[in-house]
């Protein structure tokens, strides 16, 4: 692409045009330098393979991402996980409850991810916690027959 820019630069403008298409190369080049660096300088200050919490990082990815669009979410650099396909490259992060989320990259970019959660303890009851009951979606309660009724009255 930088090849056909300089190209046309050439047809378009003779020399100036070239000098101009290599000064747009170079600085979309230290753009990406400068945001790779960014993104790593933040990453450096936080433990490898920790995330706040690995539920919402669940929510925010999707198919197609790059490593560096996953990285600013995280704010820290994936665990690797060893055993992978040459093809493809996994990283883990972990939050402090326990719950991980792994990423499969392929190509460099996001192919699958999963949301593994902690097993509960034998010592916690699910009854016990409120958060734990199943609560009935709101699609499947029966309509109110009281507002049915008062629309032909």
């Amino acid at each position: 692409m930088a090849l056909v820019a300089i190209v046309l630069g050439w047809f378009q403008w003779g020399w100036q045009g070239v000098i101009l298409a290599i000064s747009v190369v170079v600085f979309w080049l230290l753009l990406q330098f400068s945001r790779a660096l960014r993104v790593m300088r933040q990453a450096a200050g936080a433990p490898m393979g920790h995330v706040d919490s690995a539920v919402m990082l669940n929510a925010k990815l999707r198919q197609g991402m790059r490593l560096m669009e996953i990285i600013p979410l995280t704010r820290s650099l994936g665990q690797a996980v060893e055993g992978e396909p040459a093809a493809s490259e996994a990283f883990t992060w972990t939050d402090t409850s326990g719950a991980c989320v792994r990423v499969q990259l392929v190509g460099g970019r996001l192919r699958q991810w999963s949301l593994e959660r902690p097993a509960e303890s034998p010592g916690e009851s699910s009854a016990a916690s409120p958060a734990a009951a199943p609560l009935a979606p709101a699609y499947d309660r029966a309509p109110d027959q009281a507002s049915d009724r008062g629309a032909g009255a």
